[in-house]
């Protein structure tokens, strides 16, 4: 089967380290299950392995992907959970599991015709999602559906801030915020990308670091260092302010006295559960919410897809196809 591997790691030129070749076809584990992929999307994460963060080198080479869609053994359509981890040693939440891996780190990923994975880990796939659709959810969806309900329990009018359109999650976010009745404000450096916010039915979007009309009840924070003080400026008294990512570096000014003396919350969220998988499609499927698909790209063109992640010139998700379905 044809997979993409990183092989090395490289800080200045992570693509050099990722490889596409002829593999053998997984065999499964007892209770594990052979899937076929169909579509998968690109993720941060994948490229913060290719430079060596936070993935050790002795873990290479591994398939790289974290999101999956496509056909279990018994031809049924299925979405692949990316966490695996035992539910029971996280208090009933797979996400405190201390031995919990996303797909890619301890266990081959998704970039590949076909992959393995434990048989729990497997969602049913709605048929009012198409599968390149269904791709872009395992990761950025759901990490955007459980800092916005899960963590922060946003509800109808609350106002919301999402830092950074353009990258998978800030979209997620924006659209499942505004799915949930929220007034969503957002921020880029990008003109284009503004508009295409607004478009989405956001209610404001200003240039990174412009102050805001209002002051907001939850920031949505994946940016990091670069707008971190803006988000504490604009959150209110008692506001919290949910941390998944930090692409712009992890170090930023803590404003202390700021937190402690308006009481504001900094909330920190990682990944998400299967069960909020599960409720993040019945909340797509009644409010009609959709992700964003930038384009979709070959598995043999991954390296396209992750050259426009590096360059920025994103809004949205990248979807790859293995060669089989490839369109």
């Amino acid at each position: 089967m044809l997979a993409a591997q990183a092989i090395a790691q490289s800080a200045t030129d992570p693509l050099s380290g990722l490889v596409v070749r002829d593999i053998p076809v997984p065999i499964p584990k007892p209770g594990w299950t052979l899937v076929r992929v169909v579509a998968t999307s690109l993720n941060m994460h994948d490229l913060w392995t290719l430079r060596g963060v936070g993935h050790p080198p002795e873990r290479l080479p591994i398939i790289l992907g974290c999101d999956a869609v496509g056909y279990d053994a018994a031809g049924n359509e299925v979405i692949v959970h990316p966490v695996i981890a035992d539910p029971d040693a996280g208090d009933g939440d797979e996400t405190l599991d201390p031995n919990r891996a996303l797909m890619s780190e301890l266990h081959d990923g998704t970039f590949a015709e076909f992959l393995t994975v434990p048989t729990r880990n497997l969602v049913p796939k709605p048929t009012w999602l198409s599968f390149e659709e269904a791709a872009c959810l395992p990761v950025a969806w759901t990490t955007a559906y459980r800092m916005l309900f899960t963590k922060a329990g946003i509800r109808a009018g609350d106002r919301v801030l999402v830092q950074g359109v353009g990258g998978g999650v800030a979209s997620a976010a924006i659209k499942l915020a505004i799915g949930a009745g929220a007034v969503v404000y957002a921020t880029s450096r990008s003109a284009a990308k503004r508009r295409e916010a607004l478009a989405w039915g956001a209610h404001v979007a200003v240039p990174s670091g412009e102050r805001l009309p209002e002051k907001v009840d939850v920031v949505i924070e994946t940016v990091g260092a670069a707008t971190w003080e803006h988000s504490l400026r604009s959150l209110r008294p008692g506001g919290a302010v949910v941390v998944a990512g930090a692409t712009s570096g992890a170090q930023p000014p803590a404003d202390l006295a700021r937190i402690f003396y308006l009481q504001q919350r900094i909330l920190g969220s990682t990944g998400c559960t299967r069960g909020e998988l599960v409720s993040m499609l019945r909340m797509m499927e009644s409010t009609g919410v959709r992700p964003v698909i930038d384009r979709t790209f070959p598995l043999t063109d991954i390296h396209k897809g992750f050259q426009l992640m590096i360059d920025g010139e994103l809004t949205g998700k990248v979807v790859i196809n293995p060669p089989a379905t490839a369109h």
